[in-house]
């Protein structure tokens, strides 16, 4: 642990962790562990699944799984502005040719 981290106290599943953080991404840590802990009481208390780790892996598997969709759609709406922004060029560029041929 360097100088700059710090340990932090996170409670998830009633069990407490120990994580070493700079103090900038402390509040971040908080946070995520939140979420970890929330996500992992939704799975335990459907009672699907039984064993802290295998609802850890669950959770995570979960989390990633919001991640991958959440960049599909960031990528989409990406697609969708470029394809607008080349549309809104064109339209300039011809309103900008159509305005040096009255000129002319």
């Amino acid at each position: 642990m360097n100088d700059s981290q710090r340990p932090v106290k996170v409670l998830i599943l009633e069990k407490e962790y120990r994580v070493s953080c700079s103090p900038e991404e402390q509040e971040e840590l908080i946070s995520a562990a939140r979420l970890l802990d929330s996500k992992m009481r939704e799975i335990r208390q459907a009672g699907r699944v039984i064993g802290t780790e295998r609802i850890a892996v669950m959770a995570g598997l979960n989390i990633a799984h919001e991640l991958l969709r959440a960049k599909e759609t960031k990528s989409d709406a990406v697609q969708v502005i470029s394809k607008r922004l080349q549309n809104l060029q064109t339209k300039i560029e011809i309103a900008i040719n159509s305005s040096n041929q009255l000129e002319l």
